[in-house]
């Protein structure tokens, strides 16, 4: 099988030399973690303690607040000092913070579930559910919800996304190379919930030692197929992976189930893994600190609610002249003023510009060019959809797909008048979502 892709789409720096030969290394405890109760899409959880109570790692302290919503276990032993509002990434939600004790004692219902084999579909989700197990990639969707689909809705494939096609990002590369046999495991077993005897691996050409890995790592079962991917941006959005590795296409509108797939990320299948072999609940997860801002990049696997700050501290620091911090990769990530929030199960990246890095260009009148409508993976119209957002006509933008973007920002990438694209899309949907909830 040759190198499979999609249409459209941008070939940006891949910026990976800073950490993508650098192991992982796991993080110094934190003296206290504070763990949101809001980390993934859905429902917050509602605390299961109170100020004072003794916890143990992998005790659940946080209740699923609805389906589409999942638990939240402690990272640490130790003691609840607060519950209450705490910063997060983008504003605050109620957190609880934990004082480590050091001891790191795992809690009783920490224990194997049992061989695969003798698991059902039904008993795997359950288990996915109860391990507050969402998608790692960047996004923080219930991985249970997504592995329940409407009886309608008939899956026949199964996809992990290795590509990591974000720049600067290693820590899937990194799990792929150090860690493939859990990611073969979470596939087989994801593969069994639908009854399927066939999955893939999507792996970016530019990731040679990971394909290679991958394949050996599959080797005992002959339904895992490993694909390689032409290396191009945004082919690891599931949108874009159905496409290449199967040629389906999602419907306007639609969900993965609608092409009949379901794409999960090689860190979720690794944790599906961790959940069913130990018992132990998502907890921690690595992430890459990187960029020209930080003294020593690294993959490094920290714990749920600890600090940013202190991540960044454990990297050597900040360089003097840095310009712009930001959560996950520079493509989709999120630049944020401050480093005064904890991490959580979606924290992939933290990365760190220089002042001459992020120094943003003037921008300018669009001149139709027509770059942004050519490498758009969606088959969008961004400047129609942006120059309706700027002038709050939410109904054209409506109309004109908006909320079909999936936020890569290639768009923005690829515009010679450095117009916000990203951006105002990225407000239009948010306006346009939060108009249709009112209504309903």
């Amino acid at each position: 099988m040759g190198l499979l892709s999609f249409k459209g789409g941008i070939h940006p720096p891949h910026s990976k030399e800073y950490t993508e030969d650098k192991p992982v290394v796991i993080a110094a405890e934190p003296a206290m973690v504070h763990i949101p109760l809001r980390q993934h899409i859905g429902a917050p959880a509602s605390s299961l303690v109170k100020v004072g109570d003794v916890v143990k790692v992998g005790q659940k302290i946080g209740e699923a607040g609805g389906f589409v919503s999942v638990p939240i276990h402690s990272s640490v032993s130790g003691i609840v000092k607060a519950v209450k509002n705490h910063a997060i990434l983008g504003g605050s939600t109620l957190t609880i913070s934990i004082e480590n004790d050091m001891e790191n004692e795992v809690h009783e219902s920490v224990q194997p579930k049992g061989k695969l084999d003798d698991l059902s579909g039904k008993e795997i989700v359950e288990i996915i559910k109860e391990a507050g197990i969402v998608g790692m990639g960047g996004a923080g969707f219930p991985t249970h919800v997504k592995l329940s689909p409407p009886a309608d809705k008939k899956i026949d494939v199964v996809i992990l996304n290795g590509a990591e096609c974000e720049p600067y990002l290693t820590n899937d590369y990194r799990l792929m190379l150090e860690n493939p046999s859990d990611i073969i495991f979470g596939l087989e077993a994801v593969m069994k919930v639908f009854n399927l005897k066939e999955g893939y691996i999507g792996i970016e050409d530019n990731k040679p030692e990971a394909i290679k890995v991958m394949k050996e790592a599959a080797k005992g079962n002959p339904g895992i197929k490993i694909v390689g991917l032409r290396t191009k941006y945004p082919q690891g959005a599931e949108k874009q992976l159905i496409a290449a590795v199967t040629g389906r296409e999602v419907p306007s509108g639609g969900l993965p189930m609608e092409a009949g797939a379901v794409v999960n990320n090689v860190s979720t299948a690794a944790a599906i893994a961790t959940a069913i072999n130990t018992g132990m609940p998502l907890i921690d997860r690595i992430c890459t600190v990187t960029g020209k801002g930080i003294k020593e990049p690294k993959n490094i696997k920290i714990k749920v609610g600890t600090m940013i700050s202190e991540i960044v501290e454990q990297c050597g620091g900040y360089e003097e002249n840095i310009g712009k911090l930001i959560m996950g990769g520079p493509m989709m990530g999120i630049a944020t003023h401050t480093d005064q929030f904890p991490s959580t199960k979606t924290t992939s990246g933290i990365l760190v510009f220089t002042e001459e890095e992020a120094r943003i260009p003037e921008e300018s009148q669009c001149i139709k060019c027509g770059k942004c409508v050519e490498t758009c993976p969606s088959f969008l119209q961004p400047s129609y959809i942006s120059a309706y957002a700027l002038i709050n006509n939410l109904e054209m933008a409506e109309k004109y797909n908006a909320l079909d973007c999936i936020e890569c920002g290639t768009c923005s990438f690829v515009c010679p008048s450095k117009r916000p694209l990203l951006e105002s899309i990225r407000l239009a949907k948010r306006e346009i979502l939060a108009q249709r909830r009112k209504t309903k």
